[in-house]
């Protein structure tokens, strides 16, 4: 009896590290085999902004590398949150990716009392796209042409100047607050209801300045519409390249942008995940699509699941501080 229930641990041992071995070639034949049907990525604003433009970007040369249809679906409304609800909640294989920005990831578990989903555990991140420094635009009456002129013409007239943003606590007004802090000024905040509107009445005079991707505003500051003062990264971009930075002119050290990132519902296969963030480095790699990211005055970035989970948790700490500050809530 010892002898044949020996011999059964040995088999049973045996089937197990079988089992084990066979693991590392399934998941690298699922990887191998990733995608074998369209994939969704959900953007979670309305077709036409700044994040769209970027997701049809990175969707169209992902499609092509895959040799799959890579689906974009725009479900826009409540500050992206029901875009990104529907991806927290999506089968994690795969198939459904988030396209993801500073306001989804880093703005909103702070902007929010409560969440469909649990911002910790909802997602995996897969890789940042591309950094978006914001311009800061004033209408092209305003007096000012630099950085340094608006500064002066602000602390001259107290509250007689106001900034249009695409609405409370997203990154346009939380980067505009923090350059009242750092300048002394006070400028008084108008928030609308999306981007379009918070142009438009920019152009139109209503409003004297904006802080605006400059992938959003590229096409109303080279018609002219509108006179760009300074970048908020810590570069020049090279849509704008005399266009200096504000920590070239006002403020020394200033860096404050957006940007867009892929993730995946939590749980996906590691091995996905990590074929997904290479095909993205694979991307952003090629010139010809790293120029077009750069004319629309962004700046293409790949980076690892570990680099872009860290970002993520730095903004999101930053921008925590100056929601609590200001107390500013989602309207």
């Amino acid at each position: 009896m010892l002898t044949r229930a020996f011999a059964i641990t040995l088999a049973t041992t045996a089937i197990s590290l079988g089992v084990l071995a066979q693991a590392p070639a399934q998941a690298q034949a699922q990887a191998q085999a990733y995608p074998s049907r369209p994939v969704t990525l959900v953007v979670p604003f309305p077709p036409g902004g700044g994040t769209d433009t970027g997701g049809r970007i990175i969707a169209e040369q992902l499609g092509r590398r895959w040799n799959q249809t890579v689906i974009v679906d725009n479900k826009g409304g409540a500050a992206g949150l029901i875009g990104a609800d529907v991806v927290a909640k999506a089968k994690p294989d795969g198939y459904t990716l988030l396209l993801g920005n500073i306001g989804t990831q880093a703005i909103n578990p702070s902007l929010y009392a409560k969440l469909p989903y649990d911002p910790d555990k909802a997602f995996t991140p897969i890789s940042l796209l591309a950094e978006l420094p914001l311009a800061m635009m004033v209408n092209p009456a305003v007096p000012a042409k630099t950085a340094a002129e608006f500064v002066a013409l602000a602390k001259s007239e107290p509250g007689k100047l106001s900034y249009s943003s695409a609405g409370a606590g997203g990154a346009p007004h939380l980067v505009a607050e923090m350059f009242k802090d750092q300048t002394g000024t006070f400028v008084l905040h108008v928030p609308y209801r999306g981007g379009g509107p918070a142009i438009a009445d920019l152009i139109a005079g209503h409003v004297q300045l904006s802080f605006m991707t400059v992938l959003e505003a590229s096409g109303h500051i080279k018609a002219g519409k509108l006179r760009a003062l300074a970048v908020t990264g810590d570069k020049r971009v090279p849509a704008f390249p005399d266009v200096p930075t504000l920590s070239e002119t006002v403020l020394p050290g200033f860096n404050a942008i957006s940007w867009l990132g892929l993730l995946a519902p939590a749980g996906t296969p590691q091995d996905i995940v990590d074929k997904i963030a290479a095909d993205v480095r694979a991307v952003l790699a090629d010139e010809a699509v790293k120029a077009r990211i750069a004319s629309l005055g962004g700046v293409p970035r790949a980076t690892s699941p570990q680099e872009f989970t860290r970002l993520i948790a730095d903004d999101r700490r930053r921008y925590a501080q100056i929601i609590r500050s200001r107390k500013i809530s989602a309207e």
